[in-house]
């Protein structure tokens, strides 16, 4: 065997050992990517339930506040003014039933 033909042995074999400690590297870095996403989403969803928390007593703590003036929608003013109205008309109908009587 020539010197030449027992170098190029040797760099196939090298080759051999580079490809394959090429792969089990590369399925390293791919458990490590698929843990690395795993807590990025567990740290997603305990960020998620954080700010929900934040933004129920942000709520709780305006609806709150002393001195604060309120703001009632369009919808609860009109179902506040139908609550006056029925309270009036049932007094009224209460008070003819009477005179009746």
């Amino acid at each position: 065997m020539s010197p030449l033909e027992s170098r190029k042995q040797l760099l196939i074999a090298e080759s051999e050992l580079n490809r394959s400690q090429m792969e089990a590297d590369l399925a390293a870095l791919k458990t490590e990517i698929v843990a690395l996403s795993d807590r990025a989403k567990s740290i997603s969803s305990i960020a998620s339930s954080v700010a929900m928390l934040v933004a129920g007593l942000a709520g709780w703590r305006r609806g709150t506040s002393i001195g604060a003036p309120v703001k009632h929608s369009w919808f609860q003013r009109i179902l506040k003014g139908m609550g006056l109205v029925s309270t009036i008309w049932l007094a009224f109908r209460s008070q003819r039933g009477r005179e009746k009587s």
